[in-house]
């Protein structure tokens, strides 16, 4: 097991190697990491940005005696461990005694080019290979296609990430899921498969590096995706449970049942896949007349249809001729029934109406029809009994403290706050013993940033922004002389933002989330300073803009999950029910890791400077205000106007001469 003196020479080591500096918060992380591992007892690190954590979790895990995994919730991050941390650091340690550098990347099938799929073809609604698509589809097709087969011939990974530019649209041409997988033993290409050739990658590897979505499945839900190991480290840990719900959401809408039903007349001899067409009818209809949101109740006719449908899909899947296992598979086949088999599933676990679950119907989109989804009611109880039961879990983000401790977090992902070990304390009786600890930041907050909290607009109202709070937004990036990333609750409340400071402020450039992706965005951002960006949830949580670029952070209003939310309203509701604070617990918990994650985009690096300007006077006013306030990075706090138009316009021309 790893000795704390071992883990803090080898991480001094790797941090001279990548030509870094000594930090305090990384070196008591480490320890902190290689303690939990060896004692095995879960444990919880805020590490605040600057802090280095990624080299404060993969110092200890690779001196670990057993495999580690590494779960993240974003592709960003798995890229920035995969390509420039891992590959740097295990070049540092190479040779050290006791120092496993072996490592491996693992993703969801669907992430890997499918041999198969690029050589064969694509299957239609029948089963036949469709005709190569013709124009600027066709030849993404082409081009993609020749990309896998290079791929291939080179031993490459066959990984999204590495494919030339596509839409999702053109990548299932070229991909499978892992219900139409035909499996490495019957697919002519299994021994050259990219997803298999990483699963065994894996498996000779110490450390996997893969996602929150993966980690679930393998866990939680018991399919197996990742080699046995002895701890798991979850990065972007406060991302954790929305992705466990996510990966445990099912969706059902009629046009689906239909396209299972077509692909099944070739198939299937009997009545059995025009029955499931006529399931489809009645789903569909039971659907035209619900209402968008949830059903506490689920309505008789919609229930009705949709044991009509998993019967229909049942009956279905038993009148597929069993396969020859002596001759090849067919992959028309055994895709149709691959999509029976995901309607039955879905269709059966709606028609249970368990309590554990909510049940609610999506609105519907131009481009996406009605559709029912089911969510886990909660998933804590799921994590502690498959996850943290069975393996050691270190959980780490710069956002673990909301309300200034970690109860809630904790409470999030199946840890009880009884069962935490204080300082100095020994674990005593039965129980998940956790420990939970702040490293810090290598940031001033109180020196490089101030949080303005607009206490004399009114509250937000349920019309988007008023007269009042875009004269606020208009007179903050006239002091910042742009430089500012606003931050909205919806997307009209951005646009309209965008459009008042354009015709307000037409010397500077105004840029809206959907104006352009995401990545153009950023980089027309950062390459001139007098501009502001506007946008919602992505940006609150993916944007890392150090420098002058960004010294005004706007928040138009507390994020509080919207009242009609159908799973955040049932939690709501369970919480209550059960005797708890269901707004404390629910929406308040919700909108104060939002806000954390919000505010830290102002403060990257140990010279940056600004301010974080929240619209909504709730903020100071409001019993909960300190709760919220509480989650945030301690800046100086101001209501007065004045004040920070000051600050703003002396950064502004700070930046300018500097």
């Amino acid at each position: 097991m790893p000795e704390t003196p071992r883990v803090t020479e080898l991480l001094a080591t790797a941090v001279s190697a990548l030509g870094g500096q000594e930090r305090a918060g990384q070196v008591q992380m480490a320890q902190e990491v290689a303690a939990a591992m060896a004692d095995e007892r879960h444990l919880l690190v805020q590490a605040g940005t600057g802090t280095g954590k990624s080299l404060g979790y993969l110092v200890p895990s690779l001196l670990h005696g057993e495999r580690v995994v590494v779960a993240t919730a974003t592709l960003a991050l798995q890229h920035q461990l995969v390509e420039r941390d891992l590959p740097r650091l295990t070049e540092a340690l190479a040779g050290h005694r006791g120092v496993d550098t072996s490592y491996a990347v693992l993703k969801g099938r669907s992430n890997y080019a499918c041999l198969h799929r690029v050589r064969e073809g694509v299957p239609d609604d029948q089963g036949a290979l469709v005709q190569m698509p013709e124009g600027s589809m066709g030849a993404k097709i082409l081009e993609l296609r020749a990309w896998a087969e290079k791929e291939a011939e080179d031993a490459g990974s066959g990984e999204r990430d590495n494919a030339p530019r596509h839409t999702d649209r053109e990548w299932r041409q070229v991909s499978v899921n892992h219900r139409e997988c035909l499996g490495a033993a019957k697919c002519p290409f299994g021994q050259e498969c990219f997803a298999e050739l990483a699963k065994e990658k894996a498996h000779r590897s110490h450390l996997v590096v893969t996602n929150h979505s993966l980690l679930a499945i393998d866990a939680i839900e018991g399919v197996p995706m990742i080699p046995d190991y002895d701890v798991v480290v979850i990065d972007e840990a406060h991302e954790l449970t929305a992705r466990v719900t996510q990966a445990a959401t099912d969706e059902l809408w009629a046009a689906e049942v239909e396209r299972a039903a077509r692909r099944s007349q070739r198939h299937v001899d009997g009545s059995e896949a025009d029955d499931l067409a006529d399931a489809a009818d009645a789903l569909r209809a039971a659907v035209a007349e619900g209402r968008p949101g949830r059903f506490e109740t689920i309505p008789a006719d919609l229930h009705d249809a949709l044991v009509l449908v998993r019967d229909a899909a049942r009956a279905c899947i038993s009148a597929y001729p069993k396969g020859d296992k002596d001759g090849d598979p067919d992959p028309g086949r055994t895709q149709a029934r691959g999509s029976v088999q995901e309607v039955f599933t879905t269709a059966e676990r709606m028609a249970a109406a368990s309590e554990h679950d909510v049940l609610w119907l999506n609105e519907g989109t131009e481009r996406m029809p009605p559709r029912l989804c089911v969510a886990p009611l909660q998933v804590w109880g799921q994590m502690r009994d498959k996850l943290l039961t069975e393996k050691t879990v270190v959980f780490t983000s710069a956002t673990l403290m909301l309300g200034g401790d970690f109860s809630s977090v904790a409470t999030s992902v199946g840890l009880k706050p009884s069962e935490r070990v204080l300082d100095g304390g020994t674990p005593s009786g039965e129980g998940l013993h956790w420990r939970g600890i702040d490293v810090g930041s290598p940031f001033d907050y109180g020196q490089q940033g101030i949080l303005y909290v607009a206490r004399h607009l009114p509250p937000p109202g349920r019309d988007g922004l008023g007269a009042a709070q875009l004269d606020e937004i208009a007179e903050l990036i006239d002091a910042a002389d742009g430089r500012t990333l606003g931050l909205f609750s919806s997307r009209r409340a951005a646009e309209a933002a965008a459009e008042a400071i354009r015709e307000r402020l037409p010397h500077l450039t105004t840029l809206a989330q959907g104006d352009a992706q995401l990545p153009e965005l950023a980089r027309q951002f950062v390459e001139d300073p007098h501009t502001c960006l506007f946008g919602t949830l992505s940006l609150w949580q993916g944007l890392d803009v150090p420098g002058d670029t960004c010294q005004l952070v706007l928040i138009d209003r507390i994020p509080f999950p919207r009242p009609d939310d159908p799973l955040m309203s049932a939690r709501q509701k369970a919480a209550d029910k059960a005797g708890g604070n269901g707004f404390m617990q629910v929406a308040a918990t919700h909108a104060a890791l939002l806000m954390a994650q919000g505010a830290g985009r102002l403060i990257r690096t140990t010279t940056d400077r600004g301010v974080v300007a929240v619209l909504d006077p709730r903020l100071a006013t409001a019993r909960y205000g300190g709760f919220l306030k509480a989650s945030l990075p301690t800046m100086w706090t101001t209501s007065d106007p004045a004040i920070v138009r000051q600050a703003l316009q002396r950064l502004s021309a700070t930046a300018k001469t500097g």
